[in-house]
């Protein structure tokens, strides 16, 4: 169809980028508006047309949330930006929703507008349960969004194979109704480079080498069990915390003391606690001895990704969609847990799970031969298999699958 054309429901889009799915959605609606129309529409202030994407920004109804539990408000401001999202005329061929956030929007949106629904799942909330340390009794209503979403979409991608598993199981879909289409990277972008701005800027010592961890401050993300396993990593290495935007006041609390104590005891470790810029992550990663990814939930993890384009061996847990990126011994090393608490996800024995990561690390770290190779292999593994135009092409015959 020539003059396709996809209205984008999201979250998060430049400049207002938190995570894996706006990355994921920024590139993507990057891809595809070169072979198709792409309306986005988005939260924030955003608005005009972006690089040839008409793109709209929509905020929260204070009334709504004006006077609720804090808590409460963070699903509640969601949802009432999912209904302005759809107040707006939509004359596109179908929606396309990501993550719980928009997935109200893409339902109204198909019952409004008579158009499919595709939805994207980037993780699932049934397997987020610490959720409800951020949301009280709010979680009961993202879980509920999410099940409409999912299960009244016409087409569902997982991002992953493990994650097509997770919703077959949590949710009534059929399972031709799901397909598996990987998350991808700007080749170009993410690339090794020798600069040295950022990590003079941050006060990286340029001729020690250092294990980088980069994401959000959340249990999801693992990053206290690599705080855990500091101890066990090789004296004379540097670790870079590059983590910010936490979840709770309390996970914020946990890792400031964790850091604090850790860094009374060896130097070297570095808690940069910001959101940095793309162009400083691409220079930690391309200049990183190891790159460690210890969450303990993962569908897809595009962050190990972008570790191995810059030509860096990555040191993960064993879990979700990181065993479809990663090449255990071949582009880096995972980590299973011995046991996994069925109810948080996180591993039973944290302690033997730090130790594990540590165990992994080290092993990188005194085989120079071995990381170069596990770097060159990574690179090689993203060339051929994630770049976005790929993925723009799979996406827009899906679209075509299902438009009449």
């Amino acid at each position: 169809m020539d003059n396709l054309k996809v209205t984008m429901l999201t979250k998060e889009y430049p400049p207002y980028i938190y995570g894996g799915a706006g990355v994921h959605v920024d590139y993507l609606t990057g891809a595809l508006k070169d072979i198709m129309n792409v309306e986005v529409r988005c939260f924030g202030d955003q608005e005009g047309n972006k690089k040839g994407i008409d793109v709209t920004g929509y905020h929260p109804w204070e009334d709504l949330s004006e006077g609720s539990d804090i808590r409460f408000r963070k699903v509640l401001d969601p949802f009432s930006v999912d209904l302005a999202m759809v107040k707006d005329p939509i004359d596109s061929h179908l929606v396309h929703a990501h993550t719980w956030y928009t997935f109200m929007a893409g339902f109204l949106a198909k019952k409004l507008y008579n158009i499919p629904l595709v939805t994207t799942i980037h993780s699932l909330e049934p397997l987020r349960p610490w959720k409800e340390e951020q949301l009280g009794r709010g979680y009961q209503l993202s879980l509920w969004m999410e099940k409409m979403g999912i299960e009244n979409s016409d087409k569902v991608i997982a991002v992953s194979g493990e994650m097509k598993k997770d919703i077959l199981k949590y949710y009534d879909v059929d399972e031709d109704r799901v397909e598996v289409i990987y998350n991808g990277i700007d080749l170009d972008q993410y690339r090794y480079t020798d600069s040295d701005t950022y990590r003079r800027k941050y006060g990286i010592d340029l001729d020690k080498p250092y294990v980088l961890f980069v994401g959000r401050i959340t249990r999801q993300k693992g990053i206290i069990h690599l705080v855990n396993a500091i101890k066990y990593i090789n004296e004379n290495t540097q670790v870079v915390l590059c983590a910010g935007a936490p979840d709770t006041e309390e996970i914020e609390k946990e890792m400031t003391e964790k850091v604090a104590a850790i860094q009374e005891k060896r130097d070297g470790v570095i808690w940069i606690n910001e959101m940095v810029s793309k162009e400083a992550v691409i220079e930690f990663y391309s200049n990183a001895a190891v790159f460690c990814c210890p969450s303990v939930y993962e569908p897809f993890g595009i962050i190990n990704l972008e570790a191995m384009a810059c030509q860096t061996p990555v040191v993960a847990s064993a879990v979700g969609g990181i065993k479809e990126v990663v090449v255990d011994g071949e582009t880096g090393f995972l980590v299973n847990y011995e046991q996994k608490d069925e109810k948080t996800g996180e591993p039973k024995n944290p302690e033997a799970f730090s130790k594990s990561l540590a165990e992994k690390i080290n092993m990188v770290l005194e085989d120079d031969k071995l990381a170069k190779e596990m770097g060159k292999k990574g690179r090689e593994r993203v060339e051929k298999y994630f770049s976005w135009e790929s993925i723009a092409r799979q996406t827009k015959k899906l679209y075509e699958s299902i438009v009449q």
